[in-house]
């Protein structure tokens, strides 16, 4: 490797017989010790099942070794710049599941399976097979491999290098050369997740902000919970939250400082109609993250031991501010607060852009729009909803057993005990207000906050009433933006008229759940990454769906 990826922006590899990861860790170690290794490493790596986390002999990757179901996993090392997506299943599904074209590829598998296995090769892309059979090295020459006579320390050794041109099965990705300057509209979540993962792979971003300071919309809230949504079915939403917990956790092990800035305290969701359902197959033993909540669960949070509620042990309160703070101080971001973008305007291979008054702010070679509702302004031809969104929040003695140390939602949501310097921090809510952009709260709003909290935990809310009777709860009001379908809108806003120019945004009420996925799907789409997610998921996100 080292001969090969000697300062390339990155090295993407195909392993299809990932194991226990002896080849991950080889290769990882062999990046580690190089001076010359290229910025980011990808492996995508493929395994029927995952094998026991006591079988693998690194720590690190042991670490991250949880909720492995079917499908596609992405661990982070190495502050971002190692990306193992692990792929659980059969060898030709999650093949057809993933885009990209490979640097290497180790092969592990019968001479029908090299066919799947060569989409990715690109000219000059290196394999190596422990598999050395003649049937094997009769697939690879027919589809352009040059096959080493010889068979080295590892096996087979073949480079593609076809007699013919080479046809893409998609248009080229979005960038492939030197990173630019990217200027990123919006400091909330999902604009400092698009920067932070912009920088790491080389971008400089500035980020605008019309406020006066970062995370002053909807990001903004006191403290925010990480939480996945979970169905019988295991529908789109339930798969898109899981992929996001587990980017967004990643960052908050790397960034914040657990008891503080965030806490994986688990949660329990209580569900109204009772039904605590989950995908067949799935158990307290795992590999899933979620099941029916035990009644020592419930006791523990306070709640009577016949509540319909499922336990989520992947679940954490986050202090928004902290992560997007984070997010914006990584090398290569730099912020400006009170610059409202009106307009965009094409200046040479790139974009200017200005204010009202038509000043220029900035100019730059792409530009994110990731303003939330605000984003509307650039961004009219989407199908963007305000939704308002009313909380409660106050400060109580970090003794007070009338609250739940485990964050409950269900219809509304309850933190508390979040550690703060002026007294612990608790918080209810939220409304749910579609097409309203009304920041000032309301006595309805704090009254249907009340009543949802009373359904959802009663003992904390008799606890809660003394604060609402005296004046000592206070409210909070923030706009989320939300799309047609309730997903988020990760793509080009106009890839022919508005070249350069994407989007993030339309994170709802999940850009916890959402923003860092988002960021790292964005990131893959102009880099030519290998995807966080399968085809079909990604494509779930996309703009083009509109």
């Amino acid at each position: 490797m080292p001969e090969a990826w000697a300062h390339l922006p990155q090295w993407r590899v195909l392993d299809t017989d990932f194991g226990s990861g002896l080849h991950f860790l080889t290769l990882w170690r062999a990046w580690r010790a190089d001076p010359q290794r290229p910025r980011l490493l990808h492996v995508v790596a493929i395994t029927p099942q995952a094998v026991p986390a006591e079988a693998l002999s690194s720590p690190e990757l042991a670490a991250q070794w949880h909720g492995l179901l079917p499908g596609f996993h992405r661990l982070s090392f190495d502050d971002g710049r190692v990306l193992l997506t692990l792929c659980v299943g059969a060898l030709e599904p999650m093949l057809r599941a993933q885009r990209f074209e490979a640097d290497a590829i180790v092969f592990n598998g019968p001479a029908e399976a090299v066919k799947p296995v060569a989409r990715f090769a690109r000219r000059g892309t290196q394999l190596t097979s422990a598999t050395d059979t003649q049937a094997v090295r009769d697939a690879l020459a027919q589809l352009g491999f040059q096959v080493d006579a010889t068979q080295g320390p590892d096996g087979l050794r073949a480079v593609f290098d076809p007699a013919w041109d080479v046809r893409r099965r998609e248009p080229p990705p979005e960038h492939l050369g030197a990173p630019g300057r990217c200027a990123v509209i919006g400091a909330g979540l999902a604009g400092a997740a698009v920067a932070s993962s912009l920088a790491r792979r080389g971008w400089q971003v500035t980020v605008l902000d019309a406020a006066d300071g970062p995370a002053a919309g909807a990001s903004g809230l006191p403290v925010g919970m990480l939480a996945p949504h979970v169905s019988s079915d295991d529908a789109l939403l339930s798969r898109l939250t899981r992929a996001g917990i587990r980017a967004t956790w990643t960052e908050l092990e790397r960034l914040l400082e657990a008891g503080r800035d965030w806490r994986p305290t688990g949660a329990l969701e209580r569900r109204p109609d009772g039904d605590v359902r989950v995908p067949p197959g799935w158990s307290a033993e795992g590999p899933n993250e979620s099941w029916p909540a035990t009644g020592a669960q419930l006791a523990f949070a306070g709640l009577p031991a016949h509540t319909a509620a499922l336990w989520h042990p992947r679940a954490a309160w986050v202090r928004p501010r902290a992560l997007i703070g984070a997010w914006l101080q990584q090398p290569g971001v730099s912020l400006r607060t009170g610059a409202r973008v009106a307009s965009l305007e094409r200046s040479g291979g790139g974009w200017r852009l200005q204010d009202a008054a038509g000043a220029t702010l900035a100019e730059a070679d792409r530009v994110v729009i990731a303003g939330g509702i605000d984003s509307a302004v650039l961004a009219s031809a989407l199908p963007l909803q305000p939704v308002r969104g009313q909380l409660e929040w106050g400060r109580v003695p970090l003794a007070d057993a009338a609250l739940p140390v485990t964050p409950v939602n269900g219809d509304g949501h309850l933190i508390a005990h979040v550690p703060d310097a002026d007294g612990a921090l608790w918080l209810t809510g939220a409304t749910f207000d579609r097409d309203s952009r009304d920041t000032a709260p309301t006595a309805d709003g704090t009254m249907a906050n009340r009543e949802r909290l009373a359904r959802l935990h009663p003992a904390a809310a008799a606890a809660l009433a003394p604060a609402f009777a005296d004046g000592h709860a206070r409210r909070w009001v923030g706009v989320r933006c939300a799309s047609a379908d309730r997903r988020p809108l990760v793509g080009p806003l106009d890839g022919a008229a508005m070249p350069g120019v994407w989007v993030s945004t339309a994170m709802g009420s999940r850009g916890l759940s959402f923003a860092a996925l988002c960021a790292e799907l964005l990131a893959a789409h102009w880099h030519g990454e290998p995807l966080p997610l399968p085809a079909t998921l990604a494509k779930a996100l996309n703009t083009a769906r509109l």
